[in-house]
């Protein structure tokens, strides 16, 4: 009996999260694959792998993976700026 309520449990929160899922992601995933820049990334994929000397799949992980890093460093960035921005309101509202 416990199992079964366990079942139904992660069937309720599974169906739940399907209501929140935007449905359109086809068509949404259809119009940037059609983008100009998803060209111009196919042949950033075969000039790095024509000039580094790998596959293509290989290439295309390098720039995704690249591309991650970026986001990452400047998120860091962005949060580390916005602390330092904070942490300078704050003392300075205690002199106040």
């Amino acid at each position: 009996m416990e199992q079964e309520f366990v079942q139904l449990l992660n069937t309720a929160i599974i169906k739940s999260k399907e209501k929140r899922i935007d449905s359109s992601f086809e068509e949404r995933l259809s119009q940037v694959c059609n983008k100009p820049a998803i060209k111009a990334l196919s042949y950033a994929i075969e000039f790095l792998a024509d000039s580094q000397k790998i596959s293509r799949d290989q290439a295309a992980v390098e720039l995704v993976e690249s591309v991650r890093e970026l986001d990452l460093v400047w998120n860091d960035y962005v949060m580390l700026e916005g602390l330092g921005k904070l942490k300078a309101f704050l003392k300075d509202s205690i002199k106040h």
